[in-house]
């Protein structure tokens, strides 16, 4: 769900081809925020920025992170902000290509054996150098049940982590998957220094115990309640990604009007996430630029837990029935997003060698249905009614949020479904994703997901087999489950596409999940600045080492 956690956690990635991306950036100015922006109105990038700049105030309209702990880290928020401070293994381009990082080479020398070739020379923000002790120290803290990290799963089939060379660390597996390579370029490939993560324990993240990371930017202060500040790092090992600006200050603005006048005024530089409400009073703004980007997000509407009365997939059909998505599209987002069929966006996979026959299985999907209160109101009789309003929760101050849930409530309405929207402090909310007990008052979470890496099948599974992360509500279809399996585990590209696809064409009807929109990434800048990606890709790369002045 890599949803707001948004859902997923993002944790399972996703990536698209240079070639695809490419066609869609072809003017890296152009996306604005006008409605129904066609492909070729999104861009990957922005102009380069050339000059240096001693201050770039960055917005984080979903608020506060909870941490920056790379192992915890799962939520729009805190990656925004860690992408620039600790590395990983393999990088993320803004076009959601792979690209070496600190590992210079990744590769599979059979379906048993990663191995990972480290980039020599390179140092933490203390000095130090980075060792092969600290990569096998990052990755194995995952499965550390004192770390509590979200990505320990990344590792089940892994039976062996050791050095094996004096810049080689291997990964030996019980077969191969697809996915472990990918995942290194997600926060579960980060490397932070051993000797500090071991110091400081379980303060490791926090704004007190703080990190010790190889990236473009350190960290200089945690302010709680108020604003992160990142100072450059002038010995970065990427001679390609010298930081330009000297400090980049992110502050927790999570009321759309706040972040418009903050935006208006150049108090505030810019945002990623920018609120529709808010790209409608930017789009005539002269101090910068409202861009669409690629993105691999959903917006889902997920039950709570199990006993949930929403938990009924015949209900959630019922309400799918009311919801007129074209409409949802159009008054939400500005025609920035497409309906969604499946619980993975197209996007999830257009770098993949079997694109095209991934793409032809979710062409073959049903279409999301057009609105029809009759259907939905038999639909509802067949079920009952739920005896009580059904709990529904988004962030306070989220006015996207408000706005889907207040349309999807009177759509409810409409087939004698009440709806209750209640608004969680956006810390409350970020944990309800992965602590059972906040959501068991709660019967609908609407999540704004996203795909982290190039594999669909990773994301899915956390999402439909049992024990997975994001399967709230037990779901269980053992052929899902095995076709998954098969999918990750086939090292040929159409052998795994053809397992997804029949997983696909099986979860998407059955699994407990009222699927909205595939919303583009729309990003603000101030014109004073330049460079920062403007596609999704921007989670897991170190954008703002990309930002500089523009020429006076």
């Amino acid at each position: 769900m890599a949803a707001r956690r948004r859902v997923l956690v993002a944790c399972v990635s996703a990536c698209m081809s240079a070639g695809l991306v490419a066609t869609a950036a072809c003017s890296p100015g152009s996306g604005s925020g006008a409605p129904n922006a066609a492909p070729a109105d999104l861009s990957a990038t922005t102009p380069p920025g050339t000059e240096p700049v001693d201050r770039v105030t960055w917005a984080l309209p979903y608020g506060e992170p909870t941490t920056l702990d790379p192992a915890k880290v799962g939520d729009y928020s805190p990656q925004t902000v860690e992408a620039n401070l600790c590395d990983t293994l393999l990088r993320m381009n803004a076009d959601l290509s792979l690209a070496p990082g600190l590992a210079e080479k990744a590769a599979w020398t059979d379906d048993r054996t990663l191995v990972l070739d480290l980039r020599p020379g390179v140092a933490f923000w203390d000095g130090s150098p980075m060792r092969p002790e600290d990569v096998v120290h990052s990755l194995r803290r995952q499965t550390d049940p004192q770390t509590q990290g979200l990505y320990g799963s990344y590792l089940a089939g892994v039976t062996g982590i050791d050095i094996t060379g004096p810049n080689q660390v291997t990964l030996r597996t019980k077969a191969y998957d697809q996915g472990l390579r990918k995942a290194l370029a997600t926060s579960f490939g980060a490397v932070g220094q051993e000797a500090y993560a071991r110091k400081v324990g379980a303060g490791y993240g926090t704004p007190t115990g703080g990190l010790m990371c190889t990236g473009p930017y350190k960290l200089a202060s945690w302010k709680s309640g108020d604003s992160i500040t990142l100072e450059r790092n002038d010995a970065y090992w990427d001679p390609q990604l010298k930081p330009k600006a000297a400090q980049v200050v992110f502050r927790f603005i999570t009321n759309s009007n706040t972040l418009t006048s903050a935006l208006l005024s150049g108090e505030v530089d810019g945002t990623y996430e920018l609120p529709p409400t808010s790209a409608t009073a930017l789009a005539k703004a002269k101090n910068g630029t409202t861009y669409l980007g690629p993105s691999t997000q959903n917006v889902l509407l997920v039950p709570g837990h199990a006993d949930s009365p929403a938990a009924d997939r015949r209900l959630l059909d019922a309400l799918s029935l009311a919801v007129d998505r074209d409409a949802l599209v159009k008054n939400v987002f500005g025609g920035a997003a497409n309906p969604l069929k499946s619980l993975a966006p197209p996007l999830t996979w257009a770098g993949d060698p079997a694109a095209a026959r991934l793409d032809a299985a979710y062409a073959a999907l049903p279409s999301a249905p057009p609105p029809d209160v009759a259907a939905a109101k038999r639909l509802v009789a067949e079920v009952g009614a739920p005896s009580r309003p059904l709990v529904a929760a988004i962030p306070a101050g989220d006015q996207k949020g408000l706005q889907i849930l207040t349309f999807f409530q009177a759509a409810a309405k409409a087939v004698g479904v009440g709806i209750e929207i209640r608004q969680l402090q956006p810390t409350e909310m970020s944990s309800l994703f992965y602590d059972p007990s906040i959501r068991q008052g709660i019967d609908l979470v609407l999540t704004f997901g996203y795909v982290g890496m190039p594999d669909a099948a990773s994301y899915v599974g956390e999402m439909v087999n049992p024990g997975g992360l994001f399967n709230w509500t037990n779901y269980n279809n053992p052929e899902v489950t095995r076709l998954l399996g098969e999918a990750r585990a086939a090292s040929d590209p159409d052998v795994s596409a053809k397992a997804y696809a029949e997983a696909q064409a099986l979860f998407t009807p059955t699994v407990p999940v009222v699927f909205l929109a595939a919303p583009h990434e729309r990003m603000f800048m101030n014109k004073r600045i330049s460079g920062a990606p403007a596609s999704f890709g921007y989670m897991g790369m170190p954008w703002a080492a990309y930002l500089g002045g523009t020429p006076r």
